[in-house]
């Protein structure tokens, strides 16, 4: 079996993640492609698809969160991204099961004498007036009930777990702060997601399976798991693993791949891109060192903006007063500090609308 090295599975990252060169998708498209955007951070999709996509308006991505083309809402891992609405309806029911377990996992005492099917039942009452609502109102609506597991137990549960909810606008949009307004998935977008296959067939992990690797292969299973958080796919992966050719990497995992997938040769010069907070191109993968040295592994979960050198994790930044400030891991080739300052002033005039184009690369 051929053995893929670290800079290998580099290149067909970047490739896949739309970081090798920037690609002229459609927003919606790019979207979909890199099945959905790490959007905790409200802004930060912004900054992610404008290292990605060749001339990104930010407010065409605005105007599809409007139009409810792209929904904010909590899906994989139970944290919030940004999906398309064709994809949320299809994969929702898939997560349900997952999202329950990971609110289980910090609440489950607090829980543990709620039925969850009759907490599910009235929250939906509640939100039957179309109201769109924060969670906490959401809690203070049920406490009544349920009055011991407290407010943000209930509002966890409910919001992030057993009704299927959107974020609405203005929250996600540029330049824009506004807090959280949640209404169920179905009312906003005009129809319930699709449930799970009743024959016990698992079409949507299937379609998981092959559009993670499409946007992340080459990938081992354990990967794909820290992705999307389920822990029941190897049935999916079995079911198509003859559509699939298999790698290996330095330390002997099996990676999975779509066979036509790029896989670009190791050589294959690597530009330098501002990578927002949570970028899913590090934390879509266990093994995360094909990006980011293990040294430096807890940045990519403490919300540090990063900067890729040669297609690596090579500094962090930040906005301070305009400037676009640049702290270095470790010391920058002349070339390499050069490229990293006119990258910068590119992300300085995007942020701005052109009204400054200010960077500061600091010593390592």
């Amino acid at each position: 079996m051929t053995v893929l090295d670290t800079r290998a599975l580099n290149r067909a990252t970047l490739a896949r993640q739309l970081l090798l060169d920037r690609a002229d998708l459609p927003v919606l498209d790019a979207v979909a492609h890199l099945g959905g955007l790490q959007a905790q951070e409200p802004q930060e999709p912004y900054l992610g698809l404008w290292s990605r996509l060749r001339g990104f308006d930010p407010a065409v991505l605005s105007g599809l969160l409007v139009a409810r083309g792209v929904v904010r809402t909590h899906l994989m891992r139970r944290t919030v991204h940004l999906v398309t609405a064709a994809d949320v309806l299809a994969w929702r029911s898939r997560h349900g099961a997952m999202l329950r377990q990971r609110v289980l996992g910090v609440y489950r005492a607090e829980l543990a004498a709620v039925d969850l099917d009759e907490l599910a039942a009235a929250a939906l009452a509640v939100m039957a007036d179309g109201e769109p609502r924060s969670m906490a109102e959401l809690a203070r609506a049920l406490a009544d009930r349920w009055p011991a597991p407290g407010p943000r137990a209930l509002g966890e549960m409910v919001i992030a777990a057993l009704v299927p909810m959107a974020q609405l606008p203005p929250r996600g949009l540029w330049r824009t702060r506004a807090g959280v307004r949640n209404v169920p998935l179905a009312s906003w977008l005009g129809r319930e997601v699709d449930p799970l296959s009743p024959d016990g067939a698992d079409p949507v992990g299937q379609a998981l399976v092959r559009r993670y690797l499409a946007a992340f292969g080459p990938a081992a299973s354990a990967d794909l798991r820290a992705w999307c958080g389920l822990a029941g796919l190897p049935a999916a992966v079995a079911a198509i693993r003859h559509e699939l050719v298999s790698f290996r990497d330095e330390s002997g995992r099996e990676l999975l791949d779509l066979p036509d997938a790029p896989r670009p040769d190791p050589d294959t010069p690597a530009p330098v891109r501002f990578l927002p907070a949570f970028d899913n191109a590090i934390l879509g993968y266990q093994d995360r060192t094909r990006v980011i040295d293990a040294a430096h592994r807890g940045l990519s979960v403490a919300g540090e903006r990063v900067v890729l050198v040669d297609g690596r994790v090579a500094a962090t930044w930040r906005v301070e007063s305009g400037t676009v400030a640049v702290t270095p891991l470790h010391h920058l080739a002349r070339g390499d500090r050069t490229a990293v300052t006119e990258e910068g002033r590119a992300m300085a005039a995007f942020l701005s609308d052109n009204e400054t184009a200010e960077v500061r690369v600091d010593p390592a």
